[in-house]
């Protein structure tokens, strides 16, 4: 049975553009059904080469919208190296653009998000939030608005979802006795960083749940009162650490936590904002 293909998007931004040139083109084909992956946020070379190589498993075309020249020349030639075929979606454009003008573009990414900035920031924090979901990748720590840290089953998935339609760009780290956490976090000002913790009874409960609809044993260690206790002390310890303010989401809705989190967000803003103030 012949596979769908697949067209990987790549974007320095979220991708939006090249995504709707991609199923335009594909609609002319048959039912123009495809698969869409979209891999956005790419900032720096170094993330390329495994973006391409994960492509390079599928029968697939890239189409990227980049405008920094360094990434596009490095994209190339990985996809060169595996026989991908590229599009480039903003060259031409630019280029055009630029004879029209008489003057070179500006290269920064992201600058079509200010024509409705307040759609484009939502899409922008759920694709972050997707992207740097679970500690995934380090590197999204210093660009998040706010990164939320805790043990798991402490709803910070669904947290920094929720935060993302207020427009909060929101990462989150597990925190786990047998895992260094990333330095990155102790870069990061207090406020920009918030703990949260849970009664160890609740915990118990949620993870047992938790692994009777995964079809596990409640049994398993993951459960246990004292693997729950071990973590929470681990996660208290590096939370007093960073310094940052802990909220205790012990039956508490995640609207509930989304607003304190924004309470102690927005404060930390306005004091940071008046301290270069005062400093200037």
């Amino acid at each position: 049975m012949k596979t769908r293909p697949v067209i990987y998007i790549i974007s320095d931004s979220i991708g939006e553009t090249a995504e709707l040139v991609a199923l335009a083109a594909a609609s002319q084909f048959n039912s123009g059904r495809v698969d869409i992956h979209k891999v956005p946020y790419v900032s720096s070379p170094e993330e390329i080469p495994e973006i391409v190589a994960e492509a390079s498993v599928f029968p697939c075309v890239i189409v990227y919208t980049l405008v920094l020249p360094g990434l596009r020349d490095v994209l190339e030639r990985e996809a060169s190296k595996y026989g991908i075929p590229t599009v480039d979606i903003m060259t031409p454009m630019l280029e055009a653009l630029s004879k029209v003008e008489g003057r070179p573009p500006r290269l920064e990414p992201g600058l079509v998000r200010k024509v409705d900035e307040e759609y484009f920031r939502k899409v922008e924090a759920i694709e972050f939030a997707v992207k740097y979901d679970d500690g995934k990748d380090p590197r999204g720590i210093l660009r998040a608005d706010l990164v939320i840290v805790g043990v798991s089953r402490t709803s910070k998935t669904p947290l920094c979802m929720y935060l993302a339609h207020k427009r909060i760009r929101a990462a989150n780290v597990p925190l786990v006795p047998e895992v260094t956490p990333p330095e990155e976090l102790f870069k990061l000002p207090a406020h920009r960083v918030i703990g949260l913790t849970i009664l160890p009874q609740q915990l118990h409960q949620i993870r047992r749940e938790r692994l009777k609809t995964l079809g596990l044993t409640a049994s398993a260690d993951y459960a246990s009162m004292e693997r729950i206790l071990k973590e929470l002390e681990y996660a208290a310890a590096i939370m007093q650490k960073l310094k940052c303010p802990v909220i205790d989401v012990t039956n508490k809705a995640v609207e509930e936590t989304a607003s304190r989190v924004l309470e102690i967000y927005y404060r930390g803003e306005k004091h940071a904002k008046q301290e270069v103030r005062v400093s200037v």
